[in-house]
């Protein structure tokens, strides 16, 4: 496997994601069946979660072979490697400058180099094998995780099953017929924070392949209707197969760039935007991208998102919700971009995210409103994400 595994690694080039060479590559080596391809994948991802300790001397299948048993040692007991390694290996130095952790009870050390429990639990996550999150039909959820067997349920949403089995969830009776989608928890809050209901209007704006789409079209009981936007041919139509087989009929799907141009003169409901962002949320489940993302794009981010923001919001009826969604932990695509627009905005009122108080999140970093929240990956054991909402007043 380690020759595999090498062989994607070669295949990658400066423009292309681990994810997307391991898809190219088990495409071109279609004798490989599940379990080979899930020991490869793991592997690939563990070579980039420890990159910085490898020997870069080394051919890449010890350096891969290295990445395993220092996976493997880890895994046994996460404090063998110190936090104060992690923070200075496992991630890039810029990001120190971008996150800010909520402070322990006694707290925080005042260096922001310095290591405290909350970093400490951060980088520790992000070394770990991510969780595979399941969501299943409305109140379908204890049914569910009892006929998949190897199941977790988490208090922060009933329809929310962490898969724990082995098994190609692909191939199961419950996805073919459209029971559950695989989609992370943090993705799942998302859905719950804009809390549309039966026989409303709204507009997904960056849907991609759908995933916050279908959970809105099952939020509102197939009944009304959600715009699904994207500026990806292929996206649409995964999001129409996906639909399909979720028996989903209330969405109707459109083109849309992201442009001053909008695709319907429709006045919403709700609308969410769960804008392009650098995605630092997901530097557990997709780590390649931590040696790829760069500041420059953090700041090309957060102006793009500012105006995404301003094109949709004109879309909105008078008292309709506005979500901000993004799976990164950067305060310049977070805070700054719902500060700026605020302030920009005054006919924008902000609004608690989940109902009428933060619940179990809380708000986020430097903000004690609960319409700001940030979702950390070492609470939700899922990506990282943040989450504004808004009412429009006027």
């Amino acid at each position: 496997m380690l020759n595999h595994a090498a062989g994607v690694l070669a295949a990658i080039s400066a423009d292309q994601r681990a994810d997307t060479a391991l898809r190219f590559y088990f495409e071109e080596h279609r004798y490989l069946q599940p379990p080979a391809k899930r020991v490869i994948s793991h592997t690939v991802f563990v070579y980039f979660r420890w990159l910085s300790w490898l020997d870069s001397k080394a051919s890449p299948q010890k350096r891969l072979e290295q990445a395993v048993a220092l996976h493997e040692r880890f895994t046994a007991d996460p404090k063998s490697i110190k936090a104060e390694t992690l923070a200075v290996r496992a991630v890039p130095a810029w990001l120190w400058d971008e996150v800010s952790f909520p402070p322990a009870p006694t707290g925080e050390p005042a260096d922001p180099a310095a290591v405290g429990p909350a970093k400490a639990g951060y980088l520790r996550q992000l070394q770990r094998d991510p969780a595979l999150w399941l969501r299943a039909r409305p109140g379908q959820g204890p049914a569910l995780a009892k006929s998949l067997f190897a199941c977790e349920t988490t208090p922060r949403s009933a329809d929310a099953i962490r898969f724990t089995g082995v098994q190609d969830l692909f191939k199961t009776e419950q996805f073919k017929t459209g029971e559950f989608e695989i989609q992370d928890l943090a993705s799942q809050l998302v859905g719950l924070a804009a809390a549309p209901k039966p026989g409303e209007t709204w507009w997904d704006a960056c849907a991609g392949e759908g995933g916050k789409t279908l959970h809105l079209a099952d939020l509102m009981q197939n009944k009304g209707v959600v715009w699904a936007t994207d500026r990806n041919a292929r996206r649409i139509d995964t999001l129409k197969r996906r639909a399909a087989r979720a028996k989903l009929f209330n969405y109707r799907t459109d083109f849309w760039d992201g442009g001053s141009r909008l695709p319907t003169k429709t006045k919403f409901d709700g609308i969410l935007l769960d804008a392009p962002c650098s995605g630092v949320g997901t530097w557990q489940r997709n780590p390649h991208a931590r040696w790829t993302t760069t500041p420059d794009d953090v700041r090309e981010l957060s102006g793009m998102q500012r105006v995404l923001l301003t094109n949709v919001c004109g879309s909105l009826k008078p008292g309709g919700r506005l979500i901000y969604a993004v799976c990164t932990l950067t305060r310049s695509e977070t805070t700054a971009v719902v500060d700026a627009f605020t302030a920009a905005h005054p006919e924008f009122e902000p609004a608690p995210v989940f109902g009428t108080a933060a619940g179990a999140a809380g708000p986020a970093p430097g903000s004690t409103s609960p319409a700001t929240v940030l979702l950390w990956p070492q609470d939700l054991n899922a990506n990282g994400m943040f989450i504004a909402a808004w009412i429009r007043k006027t």
